[in-house]
């Protein structure tokens, strides 16, 4: 008789963590989540996911949807690319659906989470007849995604945590429509986490229980990001004298000309811009205007895993943005020693709490940033000592919270419905 004992043992592993509880199965729902098309698309989500599973307390599958288009050739710009992403893929170990919603650019914001639900509730119904069963909905950006995800949860019967990001809670809310739903969603949510404090008080000032929000930053891989040989990498670049580094899509709120015309003040300065976008083309313009085209490199987008040489090769991140909710290049950046020169948007002072870093200009302006700049020159903060602040931003406390927060949900989700059943 052949024996199953190794098989049972798998699936013993696969359902319950080392400390022999059972694994919570998360289905997180977002579009905000990378492909092989869009490796970078929201890969902040995907890092949480990757530490929480690696913990061995949770299990997960993804549905990250795209929005449907019928035509990949390139003229189409974008949406061809949304038609390119694959229906399923599996990255890091983990299975990702991208099943398609449809989307009315322009005309369909108010719309959009019912078109969301629409398309997505046959998949989630056929996930739980195919045995691929789940206890919560881990959602990422509350609108449309969250808003979706709630109505999907309660026509499941599963309870669901929200997580705001940034322009879900700074930009979005400014329209009457979308605001009425996220604070609906907010309140309907079993609990719902802000990656910073400044993100927690914007969704206060909405009208939502701060008591029922939990703020979990972001976290940095410190073992993928730190110190390296920074003489042989910028060898290695042909880089010498001092460096500018900004990493981020190429849009007008990432502040790159801003970054652009605070350089042409600095003559000693090379400036390294790691990213693509549609601002691109007015950015050379720029650079072609302020003659220091010498002095700028456009290196397109740099693979996650190669921006770490580039980090090192930095003297400081320049991180001019309008809003962020907590910038991964920015902790990415500390984790190599690199201290930011950032703009004073809001949930700044969350990151860079301490000199050493880096600087926050005080207003944003190309003229703030030189300043803050030459502060932070003088300065001159240790890369060890940096390096040492972001420590305290390593994955694991935020990963111990998270799951906390996610048993937490469970046990009073479980405690409600037994109370349903004796009534």
């Amino acid at each position: 008789m052949t024996s199953t004992s190794g098989n049972c043992a798998a699936d013993a592993e696969s359902l319950f963590g080392a400390d022999g509880n059972r694994k919570i199965h998360l289905l997180v729902f977002t579009s905000l989540y990378p492909n092989a098309e869009q490796p970078r698309h929201g890969v902040f989500v995907e890092e949480r996911l990757r530490h929480l599973v690696d913990s061995g307390r949770i299990t997960a599958t993804v549905v990250a949807p795209v929005p449907w288009f019928p035509f990949r050739h390139q003229c189409f710009g974008p949406y061809a690319t949304f038609a390119k992403v694959p229906e399923h893929e599996q990255r890091y170990g983990i299975h990702i659906s991208h099943p398609r919603y449809p989307v009315i650019p322009k005309l369909g914001m108010n719309i959009a989470p019912s078109l969301m639900v629409r398309a997505l509730l046959p998949v989630f119904q056929k996930l739980k007849a195919s045995g691929t069963d789940f206890d919560l909905i881990d959602a990422h950006y509350f609108y449309p995604d969250g808003v979706a995800a709630v109505r999907l949860a309660k026509a499941m019967g599963k309870p669901v945590v929200i997580t705001a990001r940034g322009n879900d809670v700074t930009l979005i809310p400014h329209y009457r429509r979308p605001r009425q739903q996220i604070k609906w969603a907010a309140e309907s949510a079993a609990a719902v986490v802000t990656v910073s404090q400044a993100l927690k008080e914007k969704l206060a000032a909405l009208g939502v229980n701060p008591e029922k929000i939990t703020v979990l930053r972001n976290g940095v891989d410190l073992d993928r990001f730190g110190p390296r040989d920074r003489t042989a990498i910028r060898s290695k670049l042909g880089l010498k004298g001092l460096v500018w580094l900004t990493v981020g899509h190429l849009i007008e709120r990432k502040g790159v000309h801003i970054a652009l015309t605070a350089l042409a003040k600095l003559p000693d300065v090379t400036l390294l811009i790691a990213g693509q976008g549609p601002e691109e083309a007015r950015l050379r313009q720029l650079v072609a205007r302020l003659d220091i085209a010498t002095r700028v490199r456009f290196l397109g987008t740099i693979p996650h895993a190669e921006l770490c040489d580039y980090y090192n090769a930095a003297d400081t991140l320049v991180l001019a943005s309008s809003r962020e909710g907590m910038p991964n290049v920015a902790l990415e950046s500390l984790a190599c020693g690199t201290p930011v020169l950032a703009a004073p948007f809001d949930g700044v002072t969350e990151l860079l709490s301490a000199p050493e870093a880096g600087e926050i200009a005080e207003h944003r302006t190309a003229e703030a940033m030189v300043s803050a700049w030459l502060r932070l020159r003088e300065r001159a903060p240790a890369r060890a000592a940096t390096r040492c602040h972001a420590e305290q931003l390593g994955w694991w406390p935020v990963v111990e919270a998270q799951q906390n927060l996610y048993a937490s949900v469970m046990d009073v989700w479980h405690r409600n419905m037994q109370s349903e059943v004796t009534q």
